[in-house]
């Protein structure tokens, strides 16, 4: 299919308030990961081609820690699981393109992009452009993220190491946790996952904080299932 500038100009232009919170985002992860000892080309190379702010800064913290390669991997996958659910829920609406096409899409299917999309593609007919309104909000994403990286990635060069940037990583998760306590369920998962966290710091490579994100998983969701249940 042609492209269509227009429609990848509007998905630009309602994906541009996200970037206010991807540009301080990206900041602090360039700036945590030099903190923990990661060359800043490395860094700008990992937003370019990892492109997932909550899994970087996860990983960032676990190699700051000296964790095992494979926790770190297998983090940062359960992590980006969602994204497996985001990809399922717009399949319905991207079968029309090629594979080429579609996975260009999913290498910039991020939360903003996602919930953008599916609150457009309902309102548009078939004649939408389905491709390039995503693309338009993942390309720009895409370049305000990994430029945002690379500048925090050079400020964290030239800090000295006296001033121990290392608590950059937790204020960060903090930030992004806190606003997503909405309901009961998240509320138990997070209570859950870091009391686990907290019991088993001792266990080695790390092994506390796959455990605890795995209880605080199952909480959360034994947590949701009993409350659809009740309110049904």
């Amino acid at each position: 299919m042609s492209f269509d500038r227009s429609t990848f100009v509007l998905g630009v232009r309602d994906g541009a308030p996200m970037l206010v919170g991807a540009i301080p985002f990206g900041l602090i992860t360039g700036v945590s990961a030099v903190s923990v000892g990661l060359d800043p080309v490395a860094v700008v190379y990992m937003s370019a081609t990892v492109f997932a702010g909550a899994a970087q800064i996860a990983a960032i913290s676990l190699v700051g820690t000296g964790a095992a390669m494979w926790v770190v991997l297998l983090t940062t996958v359960m992590i980006n699981l969602r994204h497996v659910m985001y990809s399922a829920s717009l399949a319905p609406w991207l079968g029309r393109y090629t594979v080429g096409e579609r996975l260009a899409m999913a290498f910039v299917l991020i939360d903003q992009t996602y919930a953008l999309s599916i609150l457009r593609y309902p309102k548009e007919g078939t004649a939408f452009s389905r491709r390039d309104y995503i693309l338009g909000i993942g390309a720009t994403t895409w370049l305000v993220w990994v430029g945002a990286t690379a500048v925090g990635a050079l400020l964290g060069a030239q800090v000295p190491a006296a001033w121990q940037l290392d608590f950059a990583i937790p204020l960060l998760f903090l930030a992004l946790l806190v606003p997503a306590l909405r309901s009961r369920p998240t509320l138990l998962a997070a209570l859950t996952g870091g009391s686990t966290a907290l019991a088993l710091a001792g266990l080695p490579f790390n092994l506390g904080l796959v455990l605890a994100a795995l209880t605080g998983i199952a909480a959360g969701a034994l947590a949701e299932s009993w409350q659809t249940r009740s309110e049904a």
